[in-house]
């Protein structure tokens, strides 16, 4: 049998901004470091076999602190990178919503291909799907963590199981720093197993004065 851990970047400003980072190269912050040193352990725990992350650096720097507890190197492949949000890389959602009115509400409404150069949800899930099945090809019968991102994850993970969107859509986005675990064998192929598993860290906050 083989275990795909789908594993979403620890949290960066931009994520703390509601700002779209699309394929924006932005690192994590304190926040998004210390969520990825705390999830590390119980990662190791599971015994991978191997890590493969999206090139993008805070899925690559996630990753590092996998790699650090197992001492497995990290493999990337740019096929694991975020959705491309076209128009809206770098804006806030409300900078979008005032921009892109009519792209914005069919984007809330579900619409796979809402315009504005934003790349659609089937080339989307086509892409990370298939880095995600030659991951797990690549250790048949072993664990692979795979650090990416949380559109990409979700739309990924129902290529390979393949959902039909509209059920898609009902799954939550994962946390920072949460995963998604799935297993296949030779009788169900590929199937869910656990969805938005992980530690929740908040940021330490002073004594009052």
């Amino acid at each position: 049998m083989t275990r795909l851990i789908i594993w979403r970047h620890g949290n960066t400003d931009w994520n703390a901004g509601d700002r779209v980072q699309g394929q924006t190269d932005v690192p994590l912050n304190d926040l998004g470091r210390e969520q990825a040193r705390s999830s590390a352990p119980l990662l190791a725990a599971l015994r991978p076999d191997a890590i493969v992350a999206s090139d993008l650096s805070r899925a690559a720097e996630t990753a590092a602190a996998l790699a650090a507890a197992t001492g497995l190197p990290v493999r990337t492949d740019a096929r694991l990178r975020e959705r491309h949000f076209g128009h809206w890389q770098g804006l806030t959602l409300t900078e979008v919503a005032e921009r892109f009115p009519d792209e914005y509400a069919r984007w809330r409404a579900g619409d796979p291909d809402p315009g504005a150069g934003i790349e659609t949800l089937d080339d989307l899930g086509k892409r990370v799907g298939s880095a995600l099945a030659d991951a797990a090809d690549a250790i048949p019968g072993g664990t692979v963590v795979v650090a990416t991102h949380g559109g990409g994850a979700r739309q990924g993970m129902g290529h390979l199981l393949g959902w039909d969107p509209g059920v898609l859509r009902t799954v939550g986005s994962l946390q920072n720093c949460h995963w998604t675990e799935l297993r296949r064998d030779d009788v169900r192929g590929w199937h869910l197993r656990a969805h938005n598993v992980g530690l929740v860290v908040v940021p330490a906050v002073a004594d009052a004065v």
